[in-house]
């Protein structure tokens, strides 16, 4: 009886143990499979990209000012950088003398036309034409009178500008004693003289364009119950069409004379600044690059043995590196017609080029990456 329970006991901690071993044998094939499924699972590799984009300069300036740091993000609309556009204020003065003499000329020919016109009005016998003619050459004069205003004073905000810099030179030479206390105090009564006279040129200006209004009002009101007269319109015709062009001419001197602001054509990082402030840039040279904030789509390669397995819209896993690894769903969206070079970065040996036919994946809503982040991709 002894013995044979001895021998039963045996057998019982052998069928343990073999159980045991069996346990462990299976745990063992399931983590291999495991393994071995999750090393099958993402077989291509892909870089995820954002838009980029390159802002610079559409015309010859000079930097003045950069808005934005290298690496700070920004939304779309943000101003970039500032851009003086005339690099010599002497030439932008020089035109708008020109124009301003010309404006002057106009005026005086204006009221030659005016005073011919008159006299003639009075042999017409009507005082309907009269009162036409004189409403027609106030307006002009009205006009000519603001564009007279309005060059006068951007030329007097430049010479101002000159001025603000040679007070600032002029009080570091006092302060070395390099010259006397009264070469700034000269210095400093033109700048006021300049800025006074800019204050009451604004002032004036400001009611000569209530004038030009006015003027033109009673003019359009007198014409919309009065006939004009043939002879009128076609007196004033050659000299409006003068005014016109010098008043365009104008305009686009005073608007060069502005500086231009470069903004951000989306939202995103400041990747690269390549310019500085004070800077001289030409046209079509590069200032700054923006980066989307999160890439909107993935570039995978497909190589020579996984292109039976590639088609388009087909459902594929998307996985990033990190601690839990993320798995998005997505799918293919287009493919590419051709093999091409694939990046380095996923060349399997670093030495060795690899091709791949070109896949776009989108990146799906809750996938958090980076630009320019490797991720992994496997078709389901």
């Amino acid at each position: 009886m002894k013995a044979a329970a001895v021998t039963t006991c045996r057998a019982g901690r052998l069928r343990v143990h073999v159980l045991s071993f069996l346990v462990w044998l299976a745990a063992v094939a399931a983590v291999a499979v495991l393994f071995r499924h999750r090393a099958a699972r993402f077989e291509i590799l892909g870089l995820a990209q954002g838009q980029a984009h390159q802002v610079a300069a559409n015309c010859d300036g000079r930097l003045k000012t950069i808005h934005v740091q290298l690496f700070e993000r920004i939304t779309r609309g943000r101003e970039l950088v500032t851009i003086n556009t005339i690099l010599d204020n002497q030439t932008v003065q020089a035109q708008l003398s020109t124009a301003q003499a010309e404006v002057q000329h106009l005026t005086a020919q204006l009221a030659a036309t005016r005073q011919r016109l008159l006299a003639e009005a009075a042999n017409l016998q009507t005082d309907k034409v009269v009162s036409l003619r004189r409403f027609s050459a106030d307006m002009e004069n009205a006009r000519l009178g603001v564009l007279q205003l309005k060059t006068q004073l951007k030329t007097d905000q430049m010479l101002l500008e000159e001025q603000a810099v040679e007070v600032k030179i002029v009080r570091s030479l006092v302060e070395q004693d390099a010259v006397a206390p009264y070469e700034l105090q000269k210095a400093e009564a033109r700048y006021a003289t300049t800025a006074k006279r800019i204050e009451e040129n604004e002032d004036v200006l400001q009611q000569a364009v209530r004038d030009y209004i006015e003027a033109n009002t009673r003019l359009e009101e007198f014409a919309g119950i009065e006939p004009q007269h043939p002879a009128v319109d076609i007196e004033l015709e050659i000299i409006q069409k003068a005014i016109t062009v010098q008043e365009k001419r104008i305009d686009e001197l005073l608007a060069r004379t502005q500086p231009l602001v470069l903004k951000s054509p989306l939202d995103g990082v400041v990747s690269f600044i390549a310019r500085g402030p004070e800077e001289a840039v030409m046209a079509g040279d590069p200032i700054l690059t923006i980066v989307a904030a999160r890439p909107a789509e993935i570039i995978a390669y497909a190589g020579q043995d996984q292109l039976k397995h590639i088609r388009e819209r087909m459902p594929v896993e998307l996985a990033r590196a990190g601690e839990p690894t993320k798995i998005a769903t997505s799918q293919v969206v287009y493919l590419g017609p051709r093999m091409e070079l694939m990046p380095e970065r996923l060349w399997r040996n670093p030495n060795i080029p690899q091709w791949g036919r070109p896949m776009l994946i989108k990146v799906p809503p809750g996938l958090e990456l980076v630009c320019d982040e490797v991720v992994a991709i496997r078709g389901l």
